[in-house]
This record gives structure tokens, sequence and C-alpha cells, in this order.
């Protein structure tokens, strides 16, 4: 969570005019009236629900607005997400507005971490501190300058610097988003005057509350949204949440298995095993990422996804499974080849296309639910994969699918009749118009597909 390091991932400056003319410096006298202004606004954002971004800059504006001569100010928080661990927002005086920025999870701790003020104050904390903070009066000379974050700071003209911290939760709890650190930096010639830094302590704690709140909700946000899927998991975390509730869904049936997985599993390290499923779900779900896919669930060696007809007519929707599905199928091929070439485990992807109404909501016991689909047509996508291998091809079509595509300009061939497990009658099963596609999907098809929807 380096303060001078910063990979912007928002760049978009949204430029506000400050809340007012700054009136009279801070005093003692005179501070009661803005920290009680500050804290109101903060609660009040809290309890609307306001982001960490949009407290932040609302904050930093009032600091000016109360005479602050703010250079740059920075937050940052950590968050309890598979991918980031944490999130940086900063100020400065020219962009009037705030500029986010994302932490990635792994890969090794950079010693400009390691050597930051924010580190320093960490430490303290895990030490036992109950507040942490530090104050270096940068223009006084080299020893106030100790951390190589505060040489850069003074050399781009500041002359005081602030750093505050808070912890969330009694042990630092990372489902409360462990903590949010702040830092406040200015350039004007004798630094921050005592009332501003009086102000900043006594409104902070109101705005790292309001900060909470936010993490909380962010936290729980993502991990619904990363363990049951975007649209599951933005539908339990909106209240819908009752066991039984249900809602009925006209979709694409996406559904792909890996071909002889539990062989290569017999024979494989599981650490290999799980890194080549991790990036084989990746290619297949990155395909689908694009055009409109929800993952449902990864079932052992096997995942279920939907494009559903409510936000694109079946067309388009049907055309955009078919891309999704060549898509992967050249990803997982040419990877393949250089996982065999490297010695690494590898194995073959079959996905079957079906369309149906399905029931879309939550089953399971009072205290266990799963946010999932049911019905014919989910048994019946998972029986036409296992067609796959037998009929000597990696991507298979249901009619309902073909019909619904239009038979995808042609490109879709009748297979015949075959009889479905578990299924009453015959279904007549496509496939793509590829002779060999039990070995590749064919070059060509991603350019061919380019101009559809």
């Amino acid at each position: 969570m380096s303060e001078t390091s910063i990979r912007l991932v928002d760049s978009e400056t949204r430029t506000a005019p400050p809340l007012s003319s700054p009136g009279r410096a801070l005093s003692a006298a005179n501070l009661p009236e803005p920290a009680e202004e500050i804290k109101l606004w903060a609660t009040e954002q809290g309890l609307r629900g306001a982001t960490a971004r949009d407290l932040f800059e609302g904050y930093c504006r009032r600091l000016e607005a109360h005479g602050f001569e703010l250079m740059r100010a920075y937050v940052s928080t950590q968050t309890l997400h598979p991918q980031w661990t944490g999130y940086g927002y900063t100020w400065k005086r020219e962009w009037q507005s705030v500029r986010e920025q994302q932490f990635a999870r792994g890969g090794p701790v950079s010693q400009e971490w390691l050597a930051s003020p924010f580190y320093a104050l960490i430490q303290r904390s895990q030490g036992g501190e109950k507040k942490v903070w530090l104050r270096r009066r940068l223009e006084l000379g080299p020893d106030q300058r100790d951390f190589p974050a505060l040489v850069d700071f003074y050399n781009a003209g500041a002359t005081d610097y602030l750093c505050l911290g808070f912890r969330f939760g009694e042990n630092a709890d990372p489902s409360h988003g462990t903590g949010v650190l702040y830092s406040f930096t200015t350039d004007r010639p004798g630094g921050f005057h005592d009332a501003e830094i009086e102000l900043l302590n006594s409104t902070l704690p109101e705005l790292s509350l309001a900060m909470k709140a936010h993490a909380g909700y962010d936290i729980a946000s993502g991990l619904l949204r990363t363990y049951l899927g975007y649209d599951a998991g933005a539908r339990v975390h909106s209240g819908a949440v009752e066991r039984g509730t249900v809602n009925s869904l006209h979709s694409v049936l996406w559904y792909a298995d890996l071909r002889g997985f539990t062989r290569i599993s017999d024979v494989t390290p599981g650490a290999q095993i799980v890194e080549m499923l991790n990036e084989t779900f990746e290619m297949l779900t990155a395909s689908l990422r694009t055009r409109g896919g929800h993952v449902l669930k990864f079932i052992g060696d096997a995942m279920l996804a939907t494009i559903s007809f409510e936000e694109v007519e079946e067309r388009v929707a049907c055309n955009r499974g078919l891309q999704a599905a060549v898509e992967s199928l050249e990803k997982v091929e040419s990877r393949n080849l250089r996982r065999q070439a490297e010695g690494l485990p590898f194995a073959e992807v079959d996905i079957a296309l079906h369309v149906g109404e399905v029931l879309y909501g939550n089953v399971g016991a009072a205290d266990r639910l799963d946010f999932t689909v049911i019905g014919p047509a989910v048994n019946e996508v998972v029986r036409m994969e296992k067609l796959c291998d037998m009929l000597d091809r990696h991507l298979l079509f249901s009619s309902r699918f073909a019909a619904d595509a239009g038979r995808c300009d042609g490109r879709l061939e009748s297979l015949g009749q075959f009889k479905l497990r578990g299924v009453g009658e015959p279904k007549e099963i496509f496939g793509l118009r590829v002779p060999h596609i039990a070995t590749s999907v064919g070059p060509g098809l991603i350019a061919h597909d380019a101009g559809a929807p």
C-alpha cells in the first residue's frame, strides 16, 4: 500500500469546486464548530452508505474549506478479496478530487512498502499501541525525513507530514477490513497549525467509522460475487435470501467439462491439478466475462454458466455463447500444447450449449442455502456434454439452441438423434461444420464471428 508508487486504475479526474472559500484560520477558540460540522457530515454519509472514495474526497474538500493548505492527502484500507489486498485513494490540490488504486494480492513484498511510514505504523499497532500516528516537520532538517517517501515529498515542496492509523475490530479482524491509514501533507511554511492537527484528531474517528461501514459492505459484496457469481451474488446481497424463493430464467445454458480428468488426477500431484484447473477455468470464464455470461458454479472439473435472454435477444445471446465456446477451445488447445512441451498436466475441454427455462434462486436447508439453477434443461445440457467423447467432438448444441441461434448462419449441422440418460425422448444434437473439430476448433472461426452481436 505504498503512497508513492501508485498504479492508477481509474485515471478519470472528477473536478469539483471547493465547498466554500477558506475562512478564518482555525484556532482553539473557533475549532468546535467546524469539528461538529465534519463529524455530523461523516455520520450522515456513513448512514447513507457513501463509498470510501466519496467520503475521503468530501473530507478533504471540507478541510480546505476550513483553511487547510493541503498539498496532498492519502488513505489506504485493507480488504478481504481473492484478487485485492486493499485500496488506496489519493487527493491532490491540483486535482480537487480523489483517484483510486487497487493493490493486487500475491507477489513479493516491496522494499518501498517495508520502508514506508504506513508500514511503521502497522508494526506499532501490532505491537499493542492503541492510537498510532507520526508527524514529521520536513522543512526542519534531514532527521525529519527518515523515510524515503518523505524525501520525495520534501523534494516536491512539502513542509509537514502527518500520518494516522485506526484499527477495525478487536484484533484487526479481516472481515472488518483490518483498519485504515491516513496521511496529510502541506507545503505551507511552518507546516500544519496546532488547531488543524486537533481538527484531524477529533474528526477522523467518525470518518473512519463511515469508512468501516463501506469496507464491510464492499467485502460482503466482493465475496458474494466471487463465490456465488456476479449476478447471483448481487441478488443475494440485495435481499434474495429466503429459502424456496426462485425466479424463472430463460437463457443459454453453457456447460463445460474436462475430458479424462479422473485419469489425469490419479497420476498427477494435487498442487499441479489445482493449478491446471485454475488456469483452465480462468480461460473459460474470461471468454464468457466479456459476453454477458454468468458462471453459476464450478462442479469439480466442470462449470455451468448462463447468458440470460433478459439482457439481450435470443439470437444475440446464442451467438455470444458460441463465440465464447469457440474462443475458449482455441485458448485451451493453444495452452495444452505449451503445457505438454513443459511436461505439465493438461486436459481437453468439452462444451455443450442448450437453451431452456430454469428456476433460479435459493434451494437447500434452512441454514445452508445454494443460489442455483434447477430444471430439466440443466439435466439435458449435462447429459449432452457426455456425448462429446463418443462423437469425437469438443462442442455440441441442442436443437433448441440451433433454432434460437438461427443455425448460426449455417455453421451448425445436425449430427442425428441421440438418447440422453434420464431424458425421455431422443434429442437432435448439432455440431459445427468443421471436419477436424475433434482435434481443433479450426482456424478463422473467431474472425468469422467478429461481426456477430
